[in-house]
């Protein structure tokens, strides 16, 4: 009898599972339940799980369940730096291949205002860098202090800190902070040397933070079940399965290039995996590093929670007349004040599906033209160029179930030439209807062949 592997993805909406043959990868079954987030997030889960094994094959049985989860907002992370150019930028770059929402960065000398508006920001883990190894030790030292005194002051910052900078002060960095209360990983400088992105470490660390302290105090179950089944937040997930699918595993090849454009109810996150530019290798690289591997979270960009946020950005974008803008900001309203409300005819189906398309190109522009991460006025840092992407994927419920998904699709990555960065030249563009990347992306670290025949047979097709 074959055994299946299970593979579930709690989101803060739906709940969805699939099944996958692990002698081909092939796609077995798949349902969809919502998320009981208001009760217990474990009744949605085990009736999803239930509705799978009710269509598995004849002859096949359920195995080993592995679990993602966005429920109840995904990782929230908060970035201290040196300075906003360089190892602040190497820290929100790390965040970001983490799967992280970067919800603030402070950089330079900070006062007690600075630490108050990092509170506000709500925090789940801090990530604490600055200066390269055996550099600048002052900066860092004094960050920490105005931590610890910060966390005294206000309980809100008393969340796990991954201390990934100038490896000379760690013992000195995690004795002060465990002494106020604070957890602390520490790893890798995510800037060693001037120019040089390591963010590797710092990701897994993040990543074994928010499955340690941050699912398990979320409180989305009553037992203590759920966050032991927890792999990874479904940002991390998905970003694994990009990866694999544009790396290849074992003899199996990948696809090289590639983007994936996520648009959810609050948010719309912008995945890329590219070669890395021998020019910007080479000297005249930058001297925070460049992220070959990245996630952006854009959270003014969602179909429900934040419309507005797409009618704002999009008009701010020239991309609106000023007649669409309107009728657009008015069904935007509506979506917002009822995230749970569906289409209920074509006219507002089609609503939705421009919504999408212009979150895709204000998220894709962004992504692609890099950050200001020292003010408005600040240079953009970070860019990059899609024209040797080989493949564009789009995944989000609107994309998923809209007859004119494909269409808005491709304009949203191949004809947006006012956008200020350069195109995929001749994509391939699919939809991850079956909803596979994040599946593919909790096999990767043990069964990464399997996951990549899943992508290729149930996404790719090939």
């Amino acid at each position: 009898m074959t055994t299946a592997l299970l593979c579930a993805d709690v989101g803060s909406t739906y709940t969805k599972a699939a099944a996958v043959d692990p002698a081909d990868g092939r796609l077995l079954a798949t349902a969809t339940h919502r998320t009981t987030i208001e009760s217990d997030v474990l009744a949605g889960l085990h009736a999803v799980v239930a509705a799978v094994r009710e269509r598995l094959p004849r002859g096949v049985a359920a195995g080993e369940l592995r679990v993602c989860s966005s429920a109840g907002g995904g990782l929230r992370l908060a970035v201290i730096g040196n300075e906003p150019l360089v190892t602040a930028t190497a820290a929100h770059r790390a965040g970001l291949s983490a799967g992280a929402k970067v919800v603030h960065v402070a950089a330079g000398r900070l006062g007690p205002a600075e630490y108050t508006r990092l509170a506000d920001s709500r925090p789940d883990i801090l990530l604490l860098a600055g200066g390269t190894d055996g550099g600048d030790e002052s900066v860092l030292r004094d960050h920490t202090v105005g931590l610890a005194a910060a966390v005294a002051r206000d309980t809100r910052l008393r969340v796990p800190v991954v201390f990934a900078g100038n490896a000379v002060v760690a013992e000195e960095v995690t004795a002060l902070l465990t002494g106020a209360g604070v957890p602390v990983t520490v790893v890798d400088n995510v800037l060693p040397v001037i120019g040089t992105l390591r963010p590797a470490p710092a990701r897994l660390a993040l990543r074994e933070a928010f499955l340690r302290h941050v699912i398990a105090g979320k409180r989305l179950s009553a037992s203590g079940d759920f966050p032991a089944m927890v792999r990874a937040a479904t940002p991390d997930a998905v970003l694994a399965g990009v990866e694999l699918l544009a790396d290849g595993a074992g003899d199996g090849p990948g696809m090289g290039d590639l983007v994936v454009v996520d648009v959810g109810g609050a948010t719309t996150d912008v995945y890329s995996v590219l070669t890395p530019d021998a020019e910007l290798t080479g000297p005249r690289r930058e001297v925070a590093g460049t992220a070959w591997r990245s996630r952006t979270v854009e959270g003014d960009l969602g179909m429900r929670h934040t419309a507005e946020g797409v009618v704002e950005a999009a008009t701010e974008e020239g991309l609106l007349e000023l007649d669409e803008a309107a009728g657009l900001a008015e069904a935007a309203r509506r979506r917002a004040a009822a995230p749970g409300w569906l289409p209920d005819g074509p006219e507002e189906a089609a609503r939705d599906l421009r919504l999408t398309e212009l979150a895709m190109i204000v998220a894709l522009r962004r992504h692609a033209r890099g950050e200001r991460l020292g003010g408005p006025d600040a240079p953009l840092r970070g860019g990059k160029d899609l024209r040797e992407v080989r493949v564009v994927i789009g995944s989000g419920g609107v994309l998923r179930h809209h007859p004119d998904a494909m269409r808005a699709l491709r304009a949203a990555t191949a004809s947006d030439t006012a956008g200020g960065y350069p195109l995929p030249t001749n994509p391939k563009t699919v939809i991850d209807v079956p909803y596979v990347l994040a599946a593919a992306g909790l096999l990767a670290g043990d069964h990464p062949r399997i996951g990549l025949e899943l992508l290729r047979g149930s996404l790719l097709n090939t």
